[in-house]
Parts: structure tokens; C-alpha cells; sequence
């Protein structure tokens, strides 16, 4: 999947160059924090991959899609002026941090969520302020937008912000309210969070993009409860907000519908192209441990999970031109594809195994341990519901592409 003859003889040799900081960084100090992290295991080696963070920013890999700017650029030791890359090398840096099997990274939400989100909305002062930390890999964020009634849909949100009356200036806010399915919510410094500034609007009217510093925590304005899934795992966390200061708002107060629904459309973008680096791996996985005397049918159904993934691939690349950039549709399109693909890839996973999927490891030191393919199976039911929910998405290329009437809502 990667090296295609197409490629340009700047990518093959920026890609031997990925290639190479990578095999010294990962045989080194970081080597421990090699493949660590991932879905469903996002709680592991927290602190080597806060340290590999802060190792990529240094090399000034993180950023490296960023435009220049004096002030936030990454920078690394022999160039001070930071990596600036074009959109293929931006992929093939992608693809080889994947296949080299380098850390989860902790940073994700604040360089690819948030960065973009402050690069076009954000003034220049905030730009300066939060994104050299992002940068230099050294300030982790989350995201606040799910609330137990208003997951995808997040038009319903109930989170308030109310302005400050404790003389911290007109920007300050208090944020109260309650968000959920909130990743990285223990290890994060900082949270953008969607909430309501206007008590008299409804819908996606009257709500605000707010920053908010994740160190209150000692003075109660601010709890972190983590979510156990059945896979055994806690990724996701509850976070309670009792008041908690807020003294930026991101697009100005009101805005928050058009800054938030912008930064769904950058989940989807050259991560992906990662992820099914990542997909491959597991799909080979499954490959070896199925055997050459696989049942047919199961057999079928592998060769078609191969076939779907470099569809995704294409498409993927696709929608990286310019035009396809800007199609409503797409991100949804890209999450439909994954999410299906990786639910039927564990539950073949499940299936190829047999009897023998329902039962654990290391169940005779008192650790009901679950092996890879089981703890795959389990965390990937929730690939259509998480990052918003097939029916979101379906709804959304019903009505921004194909002009379809609206639902109406509460007919659900």
C-alpha cells in the first residue's frame, strides 16, 4: 500500500528520511513506547508518550501542515524555521509513523483538531498563545462536545456558559455542565468546549467555542470520571463542569455552531490515510491467524475486507484534492466506510477464532486478560457510534448533498 511507483522522487526521498529519524527515535530512550496506545488501549504508557511528544515536537514533526508563522512554527535543531511539507509528504509522513509501529499519539486532538480550528477561527493572540505548546509537544488538549442528550446530535447541548462576575475581565465565562465520551480527559492540560452562552436560544443558535484550562480540578470546578467499557478498558471519560473559568472564546460568542461542525470535518483528513496503515496491520493479523485452511466462505468475506481497504485508501486520497476538500459529504462518507469496515473485521475476527473467542487470558494469576483480536472485537462496536453516529452521517449526505427534506425532529 505504500511507495506507489507514482510517487515523486522528493516524496521517495522524504520518505527514506521519515523512515530513518524514526528507526533511530523508536531503537532508542523511546523504544519501550513502541506500539503502545491505540483504540480501546489509549490509558497505556501514558508518560513514555508524553515523552515521544515532546521528542516529535522537537524534531519539528508536529505542525508540519501548519502555514509559517514566526511565533507557533515547529522548529527543529537543523532547521529553525520549521518542516514545511506539501500535502503527498504530509501523507507519507502519515503512512510511515503508522507502519513503523511508533506510539498512539496523546498530541492528536491538539495538532489535528484544535490547530486547524484556531488557524481559521482563532485570532492571532490566540494562535501565539496555544499553539507553540501543541508544537513543541508539550500541551495536550480534549475535546468537550458529546453530553449524555446530545451525543451526535449536538444541537441539543445543555452545557452553560455564563459570563463572570469575579473581575477576571469581559472574556471570562463559567462553564457548568456535564460532557461524555471524552478522550484523553485525565492526561489533557486543556479542553475546547462546546457550550451555551445564550440561555434564550435554541438549537445550534446561541452556542459558544470556549478553551478551558483542565487544572481545576483542586479548586472543584472540574471532575474527571473515567468509563469502563466491556472491553476492560476506560478510554473515554465523563467530565463535570462546576463552574469551571473559561477566558477564551474561539469565532466569537455565538459562533460556536459554524467553529464546531468546521472541526468535524478535520477528523477526517490525512489521519485516515494513518488509521488504514494501521487497519492493514490488523488485517494481516487475522490473515496469519486464520491459516491456510480457512472455510471458504470465511475465506470470501477476507479477500472482500482487503478489497474494501484500499477503497478506503483511494478514496481517502481522493478526497485530499482541492475540489473534494470542500464536498460536505465527504468526511461523512469516510467515517461510514471505516467505522462498517472495522466493526465486520472484528466480528470475522470472532468467528475465525471459534470456540475459542470466548474465552480470556492469563485468567490463572487472577487477571482475566483479553488477547488482541478479543479486545479489537469488543472496542470496534463502538466505531459507529463514536466520532458521530452512522445515522449522523447518513443524514448529513441526505441533506447537504443529495437536497433531500430534512428529518423532522423527534420522529427518531
Amino acid at each position: 500500500m505504500l511507495g506507489e511507483s507514482w510517487e515523486s522522487a522528493a516524496d521517495a526521498a522524504f520518505r527514506a528520511e521519515v523512515r530513518d529519524w524514526l528507526a533511530v527515535r523508536l531503537a532508542g530512550p523511546h523504544a519501550a513506547a513502541k506500539g503502545a496506545g491505540g483504540p480501546g488501549r489509549e490509558g497505556e504508557a501514558v508518560e513514555a508518550r508524553r515523552a515521544w511528544e515532546r521528542e516529535l515536537g522537537a524534531g519539528g514533526w508536529i505542525g508540519i501542515g501548519w502555514p509559517p508563522s514566526a511565533s507557533y512554527a515547529p522548529s527543529a535543531s537543523d532547521d529553525p524555521g520549521g518542516r514545511r511539507v506539501s500535502l503527498s509528504q504530509q501523507v507519507v509522513w502519515a503512512e510511515e509513523y503508522a507502519r513503523a509501529d511508533a506510539p498512539a499519539r496523546v498530541g492528536h486532538i491538539g495538532e489535528n483538531l484544535l490547530a486547524p480550528t484556531l488557524l481559521t477561527h482563532g485570532t492571532p493572540a490566540q494562535q501565539d498563545r496555544f499553539l507553540s505548546g501543541v508544537a513543541r509537544g508539550e500541551v495536550l488538549w480534549c475535546q468537550g462536545y458529546s453530553e449524555p442528550g446530545a451525543g451526535s446530535d449536538l444541537a441539543g447541548i445543555r452545557t452553560t456558559a455564563v459570563r463572570d462576575g469575579g473581575g477576571r475581565g469581559a472574556g471570562a465565562y463559567r462553564v457548568t455542565g456535564q460532557k461524555v465520551w471524552t478522550s484523553l480527559a485525565r492526561e489533557a492540560d486543556w479542553c475546547f468546549v462546546l457550550a451555551r452562552t445564550d440561555p434564550a436560544a435554541s438549537g445550534h443558535r446561541g452556542l459558544s467555542f470556549l478553551l478551558v484550562p483542565m487544572d481545576q480540578a483542586a479548586a472543584g470546578r472540574i471532575e474527571v470520571r473515567p468509563i469502563r467499557q466491556m472491553s476492560g478498558t476506560s478510554e473515554f471519560n465523563e467530565v463535570f463542569f462546576d463552574g469551571a473559568i473559561a477566558e477564551e472564546v474561539v469565532g466569537g460568542e455565538g459562533n460556536g455552531w459554524a467553529v464546531a461542525t468546521s472541526l468535524l470535518g478535520l477528523e477526517r483528513g490525512v489521519s485516515t490515510l494513518a488509521q488504514q496503515v494501521g487497519f492493514q496491520r490488523e488485517l494481516s493479523a487475522l490473515l496469519a491467524a486464520a491459516g491456510p485452511s480457512l472455510d471458504p466462505e470465511l475465506r470470501s468475506r477476507l479477500v472482500r475486507l482487503w478489497s474494501e481497504l484500499h477503497v478506503m485508501r483511494w478514496n481517502a486520497l481522493r478526497t485530499l484534492g482541492s475540489s473534494a476538500r470542500t464536498d460536505p459529504g465527504a468526511p461523512s462518507v469516510a467515517k461510514l466506510l471505516w467505522g462498517g469496515w472495522h466493526q465486520r473485521l472484528g466480528e470475522l475476527a470472532m468467528q475465525i477464532r471459534g470456540a475459542a473467542a470466548t474465552v480470556g487470558e492469563g485468567v490463572w494469576d487472577g487477571s482475566y486478560q483479553l488477547p488482541a483480536l478479543q479486545a479489537q472485537f469488543l472496542f470496534s462496536r463502538a466505531d459507529t457510534i463514536y466520532g458521530g453516529s452512522d445515522e449522523i452521517q447518513r443524514n448529513i449526505i441526505a441533506e447537504r448533498v443529495l437536497g433531500l427534506p430534512r428529518e423532522t425532529r423527534g420522529s427518531r
